[in-house]
C-alpha cells in the first residue's frame, strides 16, 4: 500500500469515527422534530391567516412553535458548526462543506417551487412569460426565497416558500465562523463569548425599543450555540440544572421582552441536554437519515398546495396530510440530492491528500 493510500484511509477512518460519534447524540432526531413543529405551526397560521389558534402562541402569547423551532435550529447550528471548525480549522474545506450541505438542496427546492409548484398555483396563464429567470437564479445564489409571478391568489401569507427566509441567515452565520476562524480569533474562546454577551445585550435593548431585527435574533441563537460548544467542559447536565432551566423557560416565555433571551439561554441548555442525553429509546431513532433540511424546505409549498386545492381543510387536517408528504419529500431530497452532494466532501479530502504527498506510486 502506498503512502497516499494509507493517508487517505486514515482520513476516511477518522471521518467514519467522527460520524459514528456524532450519531451517538440525538441531534438529527431533534432537528426533524423541529422541522415538523414548523409545519405544525404553519398549518394554523396559513389556514387561519392568523396566529390566534397556533398552539404555543395561544399559551404564551409571545412566540409560535415555528419561531421556537427556528430559534432552536440556530442554536444547534451554532453548536455543531463550531464543532466542525474546531475539528477541522481549514478555511477552504470548511466553506466547501458548508456549500455542499446548503446549496444543492436549496437549488433543487427553488427550481421545484418555480417550475412545478408555481404553475400549479398560478393565478394567470402567463406565469412562465412573467417568470424572471435571472432574478430566480440570483436569488438561488444569495439563498433568497424564490421570486415568482403571483401564486396562491386569495390565500393568506403570500409567497411560494416563505420558510426559505432563514437559509440565507444560516449561511451568514457560517461565514462568521469562517471569518473569525481564519483571522485566528477562535484560537481563544473568550472573543466568541464576548460576542455572545453583546448579542444578548443588544437583544434586550432591541426588545425595550420595540425593534424587530431578524439578523440580530438569528445571530443571538447561533452565538449561544457556539458558546455552549466552546464551554462544553464547564456545562453540567444534571437533574437540578434541568429543573431550573425548565422553570426559568416556562416563566420567562410569558413575557415577550424576555422570551427570546429565555430560549437562547435556558432553552439552549435544554436542547443540548436532550441532544447529548443517553436514552435507549431515542437511540433507536439514530438510524433515521438526516432528512430534516428537505422536510423543512418542502413543508410550506406542500401546505399551500393542499389549501389551494382543498380550502376546507382544518389546521389539524392540513398538518396530518402535509407531515407525511414533507417527510417523504425530505427523504427523497436526502437520498437523491443532499447525500450524493456530501460525498464530494470525502473526495476533496482525498484529493488534497494526494496533492500534498510527493511520493510517487
Amino acid at each position: 500500500m502506498s503512502l497516499i493510500e494509507a493517508y487517505s484511509n486514515v482520513i476516511l477512518a477518522m471521518e467514519g469515527a467522527m460520524a459514528s460519534t456524532a450519531r451517538g447524540n440525538h441531534f438529527d432526531l431533534i432537528r426533524l422534530v423541529l422541522a415538523l413543529l414548523v409545519i405544525l405551526s404553519h398549518s394554523f397560521e396559513i389556514a387561519d391567516n392568523s396566529r390566534r389558534r397556533e398552539i404555543l402562541f395561544s399559551v404564551f402569547g409571545t412566540m409560535s412553535f415555528g419561531d421556537l423551532a427556528v430559534d432552536c435550529f440556530f442554536v444547534l447550528s451554532g453548536y455543531l458548526i463550531m464543532q466542525s471548525w474546531d475539528r477541522q480549522p481549514n478555511a477552504s474545506q470548511f466553506l466547501r462543506n458548508r456549500v455542499l450541505r446548503i446549496y444543492p438542496g436549496f437549488i433543487v427546492a427553488t427550481l421545484i417551487c418555480a417550475f412545478i409548484v408555481g404553475p400549479l398555483a398560478a393565478s394567470s396563464e402567463t406565469y412562465f412569460s412573467l417568470l424572471n429567470i435571472w432574478e430566480l437564479l440570483g436569488g438561488m445564489v444569495l439563498l433568497q426565497k424564490p421570486v415568482v409571478p403571483q401564486v396562491f391568489a386569495g390565500l393568506g401569507h403570500p409567497g411560494i416558500n416563505n420558510s426559505m427566509w432563514s437559509i440565507s441567515y444560516e449561511f451568514l452565520c457560517y461565514l462568521s465562523i469562517l471569518i473569525l476562524g481564519t483571522a485566528g480569533t477562535l484560537k481563544s474562546r473568550r472573543p466568541w463569548l464576548a460576542l455572545t454577551g453583546l448579542a444578548f445585550a443588544c437583544q434586550v435593548v432591541a426588545t425595550f425599543a420595540n425593534i424587530q431585527w431578524p439578523v440580530l435574533r438569528t445571530f443571538l441563537f447561533f452565538l449561544s450555540g457556539g458558546s455552549l460548544y466552546l464551554y462544553r467542559d464547564h456545562i453540567k447536565f444534571t437533574t437540578a440544572n434541568l429543573l431550573v432551566a425548565c422553570a426559568s423557560l416556562f416563566i420567562l416565555m410569558f413575557y415577550w421582552r424576555t422570551a427570546a433571551i429565555a430560549v437562547a439561554s435556558a432553552g439552549a441548555y435544554l436542547l443540548l441536554y436532550l441532544g447529548n442525553g443517553k436514552s435507549v429509546l431515542l437511540s433507536h431513532f439514530n438510524r433515521i437519515p438526516d432528512i430534516s433540511y428537505g422536510t423543512y424546505l418542502y413543508g410550506w409549498p406542500i401546505q399551500k398546495l393542499l389549501l389551494w386545492y382543498f380550502p376546507f381543510l382544518s389546521p389539524w387536517a392540513l398538518f396530518a396530510l402535509c407531515g407525511p408528504l414533507a417527510l417523504l419529500s425530505g427523504t427523497i431530497s436526502w437520498y437523491l440530492i443532499e447525500k450524493p452532494a456530501l460525498r464530494f466532501k470525502n473526495r476533496s479530502a482525498m484529493h488534497s491528500a494526494r496533492l500534498s504527498d510527493p511520493v510517487k506510486t
